[in-house]
């Protein structure tokens, strides 16, 4: 008798620590539900080791981790393509235990994806994403490649788009684009590119600028369109401060959708204090972590 009392208390023991384990488990995993990351091209600290202490410290989850400047080069400027420099960077994110949210083209703002030669810049970018296990990579269509004010680019986006999915598609990876079209234009562009490697990358400021709904773009757009958001709007206000983003409610619409995913903030600085990197990245982080983490 006395053997099996103390078999069936193991037995309890055992099976509360495993309940707890997995509870434990659970809280954390729903607390992971959203990241929270900033640009480092707009912590200023572009393709540097120095982002990931930087995150850190205003407690941000991850860095989106630029290609570097591309200018008139043919491809962009990066350490990433070297061996010993691109370990560096992963060896630097262990220690801060800062992740890599994507890996961004910003250099795709003010050149044209649709007319200048992309193949060299899209097949380093892909090699890094690889190298570094990173599933995503952000590719703003920016000014040059602006769809709605230059329509006539569409059918050259789009077969671009469609190259650029199949090479991606070869790693696992997803490339998320930017455009300056409302979530039911995109979808469509999406549509027409027919990738499932092509995703967005939805952006708070694009939906603000155009006076559309942001939780209304995101039901249109939907989660299986949606690979990252950027959520900041442009600089004015913090986050916190910003009477056009209704950030519970925004939370409420993508857990509906049952989304999960990185929330990169971009911008939304204080204009009095534009170059107060560490108060206004992380005056954002907490709010954001604060509604969605919490």
């Amino acid at each position: 008798m006395k053997l099996k009392k103390h078999l069936l208390i193991a037995f309890l023991v055992v099976l509360s620590t495993t309940f707890n384990s997995c509870a434990t488990a659970q809280s954390s995993n729903k607390k992971q539900k959203y990241k929270v990351a900033v640009c480092d091209w707009m912590i200023l600290k572009r393709q540097k080791l120095g982002a990931f202490g930087l995150a850190a410290e205003i407690k941000a989850d991850g860095i989106e981790l630029d290609m570097g400047g591309l200018g008139n080069r043919p491809t962009f400027d990066s350490k990433l393509g070297d061996p010993v420099e691109r370990q560096k960077f992963l060896d630097k994110s262990k220690e801060t235990g800062v992740g890599i949210s994507s890996i961004a083209m910003s250099g795709f703002y003010a050149q044209s994806f649709a007319t200048r030669e992309i193949t060299p810049m899209i097949t380093d970018c892909i090699q890094a994403m690889k190298n570094m296990k990173v599933k995503v990579a952000y590719l703003p269509l920016g000014t040059q490649t602006d769809l709605v004010k230059n329509p006539e680019l569409r059918p050259e986006v789009i077969k671009r788009l469609q190259w650029a999915g199949k090479e991606v598609g070869k790693i696992g990876g997803v490339i998320a684009i930017e455009t300056s079209l409302s979530a039911t234009e995109e979808k469509k562009l999406l549509d027409e590119v027919g990738s499932k490697y092509i995703k967005s990358s939805f952006n708070f400021a694009n939906a603000v600028d155009n006076g559309r709904d942001i939780s209304s773009e995101l039901k249109i757009l939907g989660k299986k369109y949606l690979a990252q958001i950027h959520a900041s709007n442009t600089d004015q206000f913090w986050l916190e401060n910003d009477k056009a983003i209704d950030m519970p409610k925004i939370k409420q619409t993508l857990d509906e959708m049952k989304w999960s995913g990185w929330l990169i903030v971009e911008r939304s600085r204080d204009v009095t204090q534009v170059h107060n990197v560490k108060a206004n990245y992380g005056a954002n982080v907490a709010y954001l972590k604060k509604i969605f983490q919490n």
